[in-house]
């Protein structure tokens, strides 16, 4: 007969652990940064690597809206566009084979940070670089006529106040950091890669 407690072998089972989100090869690779990180460039050329679809949020957000992003601010307020951000992840982190392209402010919404931690096989790549390279970017594109209008980079002051504020969320909510600054968007890619498929590998 058995006279050990119950207990004793309760203790010595190995603990319980939850799955990993990145056991598995992702599904869906999302892109985070600040403004001129390159999401909008490296998203693309990676959906187009991997043969998946690319989702960029904002781009989303205006054909579902009809509005652009500066009129839905301007319109409605950042409150409502925070709420059409997150309706549009919902929908995008449900498809499969896809890279998505954050906004550089979708980090700060707790609703969209628990988003994109909650969903399995996603993997969230960070595009790193320091503020004076991507104020440099940014300045580059301005001279463009049909580039994206950066009007947060007319006060440099305030946009290195909201760079310092997010990077920390970035690099928080991120599996994976790709720094950028001395790379082109076609090594940018090739980074992505690398590292999404190392960690899947050690997963």
């Amino acid at each position: 007969m058995n006279t050990q407690p119950a207990t004793q072998t309760i203790a010595t089972m190995p603990p319980l652990r939850r799955p990993s989100r990145t056991q598995r090869p992702p599904e869906r690779i999302v892109l985070t940064g600040f403004m001129g990180s390159g999401k909008s460039t490296v998203g693309p050329l990676l959906a187009a690597e991997l043969g998946w679809t690319f989702i960029d949020l904002d781009t989303e957000i205006e054909r579902r809206t009809g509005l652009t992003v500066p009129e839905i601010f301007a319109t409605r307020g950042e409150e409502a566009f925070r709420r059409e951000e997150t309706a549009a992840l919902v929908v995008a982190l449900g498809r499969a084979h896809t890279v998505i392209a954050l906004g550089g402010g979708a980090p700060e919404t707790l609703a969209n940070r628990l988003l994109l931690e909650q969903t399995p096989a996603t993997a969230v790549v960070y595009l790193a670089a320091p503020f004076a390279t991507l104020a440099e970017r940014c300045s580059q594109q301005a001279a463009d006529p049909t580039a994206t209008a950066r009007p947060n980079f007319a006060d440099i002051a305030a946009a290195q106040a909201r760079f310092d504020n997010r990077q920390p969320l970035y690099r928080r909510l991120a599996h994976l950091c790709v720094e950028t600054e001395t790379l082109t968007p076609a090594d940018s890619v090739a980074a992505v890669i690398s590292a999404v498929a190392a960690k899947a590998s050690r997963a």
